[in-house]
């Protein structure tokens, strides 16, 4: 099957608006059509926005008892993604 090949023709145009929108959200102007005038800051934004947005990180942090220490408090920080 050849690389660019689209097995749902629905899915060419989906994908168009879904880099749009993560364009729009980081601030870069694509065009329709070729885009080579990027810097690879920009392109690469973009990659990392849409990537973002189909898999969020989460964070968490809270306080908890030192259980070595009486009376400290230590924070802890958990980040995790849920992938669905």
């Amino acid at each position: 099957m050849a690389r660019n090949s689209v097995i749902v023709p629905e899915a060419k145009e989906a994908m168009k608006n879904f880099k749009m929108q993560a364009a729009s959200e980081v601030g870069v102007n694509l065009k329709d059509g070729y885009n080579g005038e990027l810097t690879s800051r920009q392109a690469g934004s973009v990659g990392g926005q849409m990537v973002n947005n189909m898999n969020p990180v989460r964070t968490m942090r809270f306080e908890r008892h030192n259980r070595i220490s009486q009376g400290h408090k230590i924070t802890v920080k958990y980040a995790f993604s849920l992938t669905v």
